[in-house]
């Protein structure tokens, strides 16, 4: 009998070392042979994804110039001289622009919407703007005015076929635009302020009557990155036919920030 508990205490004992050894002998054999071979296929794989990210990310970046701010110096072409322009016309333009790329390429068209507002000033003159007669009559100013300006303010679409150098970052790189911009008028009003025994005197009149109701201006712009330089040329006139001088082409010249 303890024999027999004997031997089956050995064969107890030695299957349970050799149920303990394999366990302990198997997994270094079992790395040597799926490593070779996963590392064979898994190679080519992590390429592929690396690729598969890469092409779409050099055309997936959203198109650029939503927004555009300008700053301008603006002038009247054409304008008789019986007309004293003087001073520095200043010009501010903001807009927001939806960029279309077109396909895979460093062009795109854009349209947008926004509001252009520019001061022309005069020397030692005034635009009469209450008169009855049917033109607009600029007089030798009246009074001392210090300051005098004739201001128009439009909503006005921009419509531009752009170009990028830079496909992957348009915030960076060389960039160009020509377009048109179509512009409804939206007030227009003459604003002079002289001084009176030392205090400050400022009067102002709006009417829209002499003027046409639409404009439209060829643009450009050429810059690098979120700042270029920019210029537009009015198509059509200031003044409705017959209602003052004519062919009287206002321009712009200046700084364009754009981005987002």
């Amino acid at each position: 009998m303890n024999k027999k508990i004997f031997v089956f205490a050995i064969s107890f004992l030695s299957i349970m070392a050799q149920a303990q050894r394999k366990p302990f002998v198997a997994p270094p054999i079992k790395p040597k042979t799926n490593t070779t071979a996963p590392s064979t296929t898994q190679t080519p794989s992590t390429t592929k994804v690396k690729k598969k990210e890469t092409k779409p990310s050099a055309f997936a970046a959203p198109s650029r110039d939503y927004v555009m701010l300008q700053f301008a110096y603006e002038n009247w072409a054409g304008a008789p001289d019986s007309i004293q322009i003087s001073g520095l016309g200043r010009a501010f333009n903001a807009y927001v622009c939806y960029d279309f790329p077109i396909k895979k390429s460093n062009f795109s068209f854009a349209a947008g919407i926004g509001v252009s507002s520019s001061n022309i000033y005069l020397k030692n003159q005034a635009i009469v703007l209450t008169d009855t007669t049917e033109a607009v009559r600029f007089i030798p100013e009246p009074l001392d005015y210090k300051k005098y300006k004739f201001n128009t303010t439009f909503i006005e679409a921009p419509f531009e076929f752009r170009y990028f150098s830079n496909s992957l970052n348009r915030n960076r790189g060389f960039k160009a635009a020509i377009g048109l911009k179509v512009g409804a008028l939206v007030s227009a009003h003459a604003k002079s302020k002289r001084g009176v025994e030392g205090k400050p005197i400022v009067e102002k009149v709006s009417t829209k009557r002499y003027l046409e109701n639409y404009r439209y201006s060829a643009t450009l712009r050429l810059g690098y990155g979120n700042f270029s330089i920019f210029g537009q040329y009015a198509l059509s006139n200031v003044f409705k036919i017959n209602n003052g001088p004519e062919n009287i082409r206002p321009y712009q010249i200046g700084l364009c920030i754009s981005g987002l």
